[in-house]
């Protein structure tokens, strides 16, 4: 049996950027994806804390060390410029192998930069 576990998490990232007009998804500050063990395309979970919506989309590849967290296209509306949010991705894996998963998570400062 398979279950779905949390992967990686970037806990509370501003968002600096909000473009409506583009194709959709999330630009994420390369050292924060690599940090994070997310990749390029992945689905992922977005948590505004501002607002408490919650939707998910995939992730676009930003410039490395911007700090910059952009929501595209329609999740552009989720947003404010300023909101605080959580990146969430999730795997699906084995029963027994999730009892000792070990998810990466990372914990940005408030420039949206790793300490």
């Amino acid at each position: 049996m398979n279950i779905e576990v949390l992967k990686s998490k970037i806990h509370r990232v501003k968002v600096t950027q909000a473009e409506l007009h583009y194709v959709g998804s999330i630009t994420i500050d390369e050292a924060l994806m690599e940090a994070s063990n997310i990749i390029e395309n992945e689905k992922v979970q977005i948590v505004n804390i501002n607002n408490g919506e919650r939707f998910e989309t995939y992730v676009i590849k930003g410039e490395k060390n911007s700090g910059v967290i952009c929501l595209n296209g329609p999740a552009a509306r989720k947003v404010a410029v300023g909101d605080v949010v959580i990146v969430i991705a999730y795997a699906s894996m084995d029963f027994e192998l999730a009892k000792k998963w070990k998810p990466t998570l990372i914990f940005p400062d408030e420039n949206n930069k790793l300490n």
